[in-house]
């Protein structure tokens, strides 16, 4: 199986930690196409040697390639939802994960579109349980 895992990079990095132990979780299914996104030596800035127009390229190349779609979408990504609606276009299966701590809401554009399987979570484990019945449905 191959998986796009969607992350925010330059929307902000607070769930940098959360993101690679999702990685690593995902892992076990099949190969994760943009595992790049929780590294620790990225930051906000996103991947300094490469031109915008590269990593565009790459990562429409490789929801294109992949079998489902994961998002974390906690924090709010311009990409991530590029990436989501490319997706959907694409017919891929797309899995959601929303961490609500009260501090922000998720998008409308996300919660009210009925294409997309949105859970809410609030541990690692919860988020585990949840990819796990995603992928094994």
């Amino acid at each position: 199986m191959k998986i796009y895992f969607a992350g925010s990079i330059r929307g902000g990095r607070e769930n940098n930690e959360e993101y690679f132990k999702m990685i690593q979780h995902l892992k076990q299914y099949g190969d994760v196409l943009s595992e790049h996104v929780g590294a620790k030596t990225i930051d906000d800035l996103g991947e300094k040697n490469l031109t915008d127009e590269y990593i565009f390229e790459r990562d429409v190349n490789w929801v294109k390639e992949a079998d489902v779609v994961i998002a974390e979408v906690s924090t709010p990504s311009l990409g991530v939802g590029y990436e989501l609606r490319l997706a959907e276009e694409l017919n891929k299966k797309i899995l959601c994960l929303f961490r609500d701590t009260g501090e922000k809401k998720l998008s409308a554009m996300i919660s009210g579109n009925n294409k997309l399987i949105i859970k809410e979570y609030k541990t690692t484990e919860d988020c585990f349980n949840l990819i796990d019945k995603f992928l094994t449905k």
